[in-house]
């Protein structure tokens, strides 16, 4: 095994201390120690939803949201760690995970796997028919993206195509059909997943070289800080964009100025070694809720 000083990926803290060791297993396969990915995940969705207006007569749309993307979440790790069992056992940060370290075994995985997948099934039969037949569109984009890593440079672009699909599922959820807004929307959301977990993938660069993982983080070098820039920058012009289709008035774009401030303070401040790049990633929740309440702003005024 690799040896670094990685933050490990598995972390016993709160709930998941006072959990049965066999329990914990299945909380930890899913992420569940983890909130920030489901909050990376839900944010699209809510931006979807509240920027076509649908707060006021659909807001209970918004708790089902949350559950789908926590066990959905849940599930796409279950399948990424059922397929990177191996490279996971190789690489520090992640030799933990229960499928690596024996504490949950593959055939469990499966049936968890399953399970979370028929929670995210009730969700989807709360969406009207047409969201429904997009949100099922996701699955191919799931299913592939853990082989990304082996065959391009950029999964993260592959992974903001997936995380920024409850975008376009929240529009439709309330217009019933596809807008320039909803295309500006998940344009600027996939840009915004590919800054965020440029980041993140600091955290493994040395490992992921080493066995022969690609990322971005790998791909843009010694112009890491430039490349977030850029990405989080044709994200803001993106959302910018989806705020003007809607209204198309100057004085919607201030909406957009506490969400613009926070993604570049990140940038800023972020460290070429990547000693803060979790902080930074995980930091992200809140740019989601400040974006969150610029849709909202301006779909309730529209």
């Amino acid at each position: 095994m690799i040896q670094d000083e990685a933050t490990p990926d598995s972390e016993y803290r709160g709930l998941m201390a006072l959990m049965p060791p066999r329990i914990r297993g299945f909380a930890l396969l899913a992420r569940f120690d983890r909130p920030i990915g489901w909050w990376l995940l839900f944010w699209p969705c809510s931006f979807g939803l509240l920027l076509a207006g649908g707060f006021a007569a659909h807001w209970d749309l918004l708790l089902w949201f949350l559950l789908g993307s926590i066990a959905m979440r849940g599930a796409g790790c279950v399948y990424n760690d059922i397929v990177d069992r191996d490279l996971d056992a190789k690489v520090a940060r992640t030799a933990s995970r229960p499928l690596p370290s024996g504490m949950v075994s593959l055939r469990a995985a499966w049936i968890w796997l399953f399970l979370l997948c028929l929670i995210g099934l009730v969700v989807l039969l709360q969406l009207r028919w047409e969201a429904q037949l997009l949100a099922l569109g996701s699955l191919a984009l799931v299913a592939a993206y853990p082989f990304m890593k082996r065959i391009t440079w950029w999964p993260q672009a592959w992974l903001g195509m997936v995380f920024s699909w409850g975008a376009p599922v929240g529009w439709i959820s309330i217009a019933g059909g596809f807008d320039a807004a909803m295309l500006w929307l998940y344009t600027g959301c996939i840009f915004w997943v590919v800054g965020y977990d440029t980041i993140y993938a600091m955290q493994d660069r040395e490992d992921d070289a080493l066995v022969g993982i690609r990322s971005s983080a790998l791909r843009l070098g010694g112009h890491l800080r430039g490349g977030v820039a850029l990405f989080y920058l044709l994200a803001l012009a993106a959302w910018a964009m989806a705020l003007w289709s809607v209204r198309s008035q100057a004085l919607v774009l201030l909406a957009l100025v506490p969400a613009a401030l926070h993604l570049i303070w990140q940038v800023v401040t972020l460290k070429q070694d990547g000693t803060d790049a979790i902080d930074k990633f995980r930091s992200n929740r809140f740019a989601g809720l400040l974006m969150a309440l610029a849709c909202l702003t301006v779909g309730s005024s529209a």
